[in-house]
Order: C-alpha cells, then structure tokens, then sequence
C-alpha cells in the first residue's frame, strides 16, 4: 500500500555516496555537485554500484553512459550477488538487461523496464536481499568511456520470509541456432520460484523474405518432459498479432522492428500473470516460419521440414528456420543459485550486429 508506514530506511548508492551512508548524500565539493559519476572508465575495469549489508530491498536503478555506441550496450556487463553467493544471480550486458536486445539504444517504457530521454535506463524491479548485496558493471569492451552515472535506491530493515524469492536474471546467444531444435532462453533453474520475464531478440537469417516469428514460446516446470504452457507465436507472446511493429505496452511490447537488417527485439513481464515453479522450470522458443512452400523448400534443401499452416492453403506452410536468437530471462528463486552456463565472450556478444546509421554520427565519449 502506498500509504502504508514501516520501520525501515531508504537510502541510495551513488557515485558521491557509494554506501548509501545517512548525511552523506551531498557533501563532496561543498554540495556543489562534487562526485556526479564515475570518470574514465577503462577496458576491464569493474565499477561497484552497490555494496551493503543487513535486509533490504533495492526498489529502483538508474545508469547512464554516453549513448548511441552498440559496443557498450553490448559490453557492459552487469552482475548482482545476493547474501555473499560468489557467482553472480545476475549476468547480462546492460542494453538486453533494461529491456533492449542486439545493441540497440530505444526509448520505451514498461511496467518493469524503461529506457528514457538520451540514455536513461531504469529497473523498477524489487529485489530483496537478506544479509548483503552487490551490484556491479564491468566495462568489458575494448573502449575507455568518459563517464558512467548512477544511482540504487534501496531500503534497509525489510522483513523477509524463509523462502525468499532472489532476483535472478540470465543472457543467451546462439547465432545461429541449429535447425530442428528449441531455442533454449532458460534451463537449469532449480529451486521454488517465479519466473518475471523475457527480453528476447531475433536476427532473421534464413530466407529473410519470409516471416520468421511462428515459434511456440513454451514453458516446462518442474521436470516435465512436455510442457504446460505452450503459445501460437512469438509476437503473440508479447501480445502483439500478425507480425510486429514497434509498440510498447506495460506488459509486453516490441522495441526494435529494423526490417531492413531484419532484427527485431521484444518484452514480455509476467507480473500481472503470475509463472510460479516448485523445483524446477525451462522456457524455450521453436524456430518456425511461414511461408510459401516451394521457396522454402528450394532454399533449405536437406533441411526442409514443412507442416501444414492455419487457413487451409497448400501453397504456404509453416517450416523449421535457423536464426540468430538472444535473450534475457528474468526471475525469482530460492537460493542457492544454480551455476549458469559461460557466459558469452565480447566476440559472440557482438558479432554479425550491424551498426546503425544514426550511431556513425554521434560517437564522442
């Protein structure tokens, strides 16, 4: 409730105050505005955003570097420890953490996520800790950046129960994923939780003429070999229909729609449709197109495999693709966190994303 009064604190972790300390937040150059940020950020250098002990809640990050470069979208990576874990809950370059896949700088908002005005990336998601927690950003790019602003607003005193749900969020790539098979946005999971969201990309590769996004999103929990959840397409995940545009909505919604490289990237939050597991949960993505059926079949060869599509047309089907997917997966666990798999190199983060044409012009940090 919003009017509801509670015995706790509220703080916030920036560069000035990095603690968070009480009477601390504005007295470097007289208050004058003397620590705003981080200057001069080097390859390799890892910047503490927060570091805190005690139970607490951090209800709200706000980042921002110089905009309009793909390299660090792409290169800064963020990461988040929850009650001293040594592996991170979170691992997840900081453009496709805030909502934004392949690169990209776009402005949107959302129930969860948004990314304002000249750069402003925001997370309103709660993420409750019971004894510490640690958010960092690594510059793992080969560009030394001239400032990196921030701030963690948190709160200290929160009460938690003993199955507490721990923020986790989780990247992928495979470019490009092999013919016949699920694209994978999240497994391993183990232990009681939620599953939050997808930010999910798609490069079409294969017969880029034709309509990529056929692909069933669906969602197996707790060690099923099939799976419960199973929808009718990929936009229709997000909640769009008949292909996609640009649109953002509180819920789900399409940032990217670059038909010209045929790159698109969209959002989906489950906070009003709540995805609860016990032990165990896996979301995944078929790669399916549609389209007319001897084009495909002359392109593809050996790797055709067709089923009949909606509406009764035997000229058209849906077909088994190969593209370029990526993803963000979002959730909360019991903890301990599983180990995720290795975590995709700077190469394989970047590789075959084209640049855009507003960027070339605007590359002063």
């Amino acid at each position: 409730m919003l009017y509801e009064l509670k015995n706790i604190r509220s703080y916030a972790a920036n560069a000035e105050n990095p603690k968070g300390a009480p009477s601390m937040g504005g007295v470097m150059g007289g208050g004058h505005k003397g620590c705003p940020c981080v200057q001069w950020v080097k390859p390799s250098q890892v910047v503490t955003l927060l570091d805190v002990e005690g139970s607490g809640v951090v209800r709200h990050i706000w980042l921002t570097f110089p905009p309009y470069h793909p390299d660090l979208y792409r290169g800064l990576v963020i990461r988040m420890y929850w009650d001293g874990q040594e592996a991170p809950s979170v691992e997840a370059p900081v453009g496709d953490f805030f909502g934004v896949a392949h690169a990209r700088y776009r402005q949107y908002s959302s129930s969860l996520m948004s990314v304002q005005s000249s750069n402003g990336l925001n997370s309103w998601i709660p993420m409750p800790f019971k004894k510490s927690a640690r958010i960092t950003v690594e510059n793992d790019s080969d560009r030394t950046f001239s400032v990196l602003f921030y701030q963690v607003d948190f709160t200290l005193g929160d009460t938690h129960p003993d199955d507490l749900g721990y923020f986790h969020a989780q990247f992928r790539r495979s470019n490009c994923h092999p013919f016949h098979s699920d694209y994978v946005i999240l497994d391993g999971v183990l232990g009681k939780g939620r599953y939050l969201g997808t930010v999910l990309g798609v490069r079409s590769v294969c017969l880029k003429e034709q309509w990529w996004g056929e692909g069933e999103v669906k969602m197996y929990f707790d060690g099923e070999k099939d799976p419960t959840i199973c929808g009718t397409g990929a936009e229709d995940y997000v909640g769009c229909a008949w292909g996609l545009s640009e649109c953002f909505a509180p819920h789900g919604g399409c940032t990217v729609c670059d038909n010209d490289n045929k790159m698109y990237s969209f959002y989906r939050w489950h906070d009003a449709d709540p995805i609860y597991f016990e032990s165990s949960f896996k979301i995944t993505v078929m790669q399916m197109g549609y389209g007319d059926k001897e084009r495909a079949r002359e392109a593809l060869g050996e790797s055709f495999v067709s089923y009949p599509a909606a509406g009764g047309d035997d000229s058209v089907c849906y077909y088994d693709r190969s593209d370029d997917y990526c993803s963000t997966a979002f959730w909360y666990q019991t903890l301990p966190t599983a180990p995720f798999p290795p975590f995709p190199g700077r190469e394989e983060r970047l590789c075959d994303l084209p640049e855009e044409k507003n960027t070339a012009e605007r590359n002063d940090i």
